[in-house]
């Protein structure tokens, strides 16, 4: 088990790495004792897309029977992460919305097809039937480098909350990101979601500059 532990923490570490030597070399993220992501108290608003998605599967956002903070992870947790989310990642075709339904916004299940959102839902159907508690399972809403929305996948961990992203291979800390969080799903109830607090500095580096 110490054995493994090591291999998972050199895994996770190495991700981290492997993203930082990616980010522009005058721009860096302060991710200084931010492996979880805090939320504000109180319930917000539901993303529309899920807010209907909801209505067509009220059984799947509902409160949840049993709230697990965050799941040990263990070294076969950690490689069913990474099989899912490249899975499928690689399996399904990115198409917008407005192109594979002729809506702007329509949450579902993938069919070969399907946008960041609906990769999602299928690596939290697919995490949830290999026995992860729903709680530790989240829809994130987050605002990319541009300032298009973006969804990915929050996994709360004993080693933080990590995010499965269809843009990105990896699997990265939250904190590790370029990304800007702004609501997830509530761990009580997959039905309600929270607003975030993503406080990270980014800070320019002057070093070398004239």
């Amino acid at each position: 088990m110490h054995t493994n532990n090591q291999g998972l923490g050199s895994a996770l570490l190495g991700a981290i790495v492997a993203l930082a030597l990616l980010v522009t070399p005058t721009v860096a993220i302060d991710t200084t004792n931010v492996a979880f992501v805090q939320t504000h108290a109180g319930t917000t608003s539901i993303p529309i897309g899920h807010a209907e998605f909801c209505q067509s599967r009220p059984d799947e956002c509902r409160p949840n029977a049993q709230i697990v903070p965050s799941i040990a992870l263990t070294e076969t947790l950690w490689q069913q992460l990474l099989h899912v989310n490249a899975q499928v990642n690689a399996t399904v075709i990115p198409v917008t919305d407005q192109d594979l339904y002729q809506v702007t916004e329509f949450w579902t299940y993938p069919n070969g097809y399907g946008d960041c959102e609906d990769y999602v839902l299928a690596k939290r159907r697919e995490l949830i039937n290999a026995g992860w508690p729903a709680s530790t399972l989240l829809i994130a809403v987050v605002k990319q480098a541009n300032g298009e929305g973006h969804a990915v996948l929050m996994a709360r961990t004993d080693r933080g909350d990590l995010v499965l992203d269809n843009q990105v291979g990896s699997i990265d800390l939250w904190s590790a990101t370029p990304y800007q969080f702004i609501k997830r799903q509530s761990q009580a109830n997959a039905g309600q979601w929270v607003d975030m607090i993503d406080n990270r500095e980014v800070v320019v580096a002057t070093a070398g500059i004239n």
